[in-house]
């Protein structure tokens, strides 16, 4: 069987549709929501680079199709030890996500088991999303027919956001809890952080809970401290 991932992996409260700033994908939000809403819709190939969005944009889709009553599941498949058994121990969802398919890429018993899973899905007119950094044909598969149907989903590529982008995201994020970041500080966080989006979200959930228990607005010194004693 599947091992069962706890309901607050697969849901987090940011994954969700209207948490996600879609800029230049807003196509590729409207067909996972399309997916996550309408049964018969097209299936979704989604491609883009670490930072980009695709397992934000799947675990919405899949909370988002749960909400509405249809059964989904999620498979981190770059969490999974075992990825050919999890994928073949997949139950009949209404909706079933594929996350990190790079993870499989040469694996041939993963691989087919996830094309048995895709024709019996496709015959039982179940729906299926995919997620990886690269499109099907580079994505190193080793079975042609399994490379075949995933490139005849319908392809998403999602494009990383700028950085002013990441900006207006960190600052409406942060005034959502009541924060202040100020464009020193932001300078400052863009100067020696990392720049992916999911890590900047989580660094602005530690400086939240930081800020409140300290009693201290969100400045450069604060943040340097915090970082300081997080490398510590």
């Amino acid at each position: 069987m599947i091992p069962q991932l706890p309901l607050a992996l697969r849901w987090p409260r940011r994954q969700r549709f209207e948490h996600f700033y879609a800029g230049a994908n807003a196509p590729a939000v409207a067909s996972l929501e399309a997916l996550a809403h309408e049964p018969g819709a097209a299936w979704l190939y989604v491609s883009g680079p670490a930072g980009s969005g695709k397992s934000h944009l799947l675990m919405a889709a899949c909370q988002a199709a749960n909400e509405l009553g249809r059964t989904v599941q999620y498979l981190p498949l770059s969490r999974l030890s075992d990825r050919a058994a999890a994928i073949r121990g997949v139950a009949g969802s209404d909706l079933l996500a594929l996350d990190d398919l790079d993870a499989i890429a040469g694996d041939r018993e993963a691989e087919h088991a996830l094309f048995d899973v895709y024709n019996r899905m496709r015959a039982d007119g179940l729906a299926m999303v995919f997620a990886a950094e690269n499109v099907p044909t580079q994505l190193g598969l080793s079975l042609p027919d399994l490379r075949s149907r995933l490139g005849a989903c319908q392809q998403a590529v999602l494009k990383p956001l700028d950085d002013q982008e990441r900006r207006l995201v960190l600052k409406t994020q942060a005034a959502s809890r009541g924060i202040e970041l100020d464009d020193n500080v932001l300078d400052w966080l863009f100067a020696r952080y990392v720049r992916d989006l999911g890590a900047l979200l989580d660094l602005l959930d530690r400086l939240d809970q930081a800020s409140l228990a300290a009693r201290r607005r969100v400045t450069v010194p604060f943040l340097r401290e915090l970082l300081k004693q997080e490398q510590s």
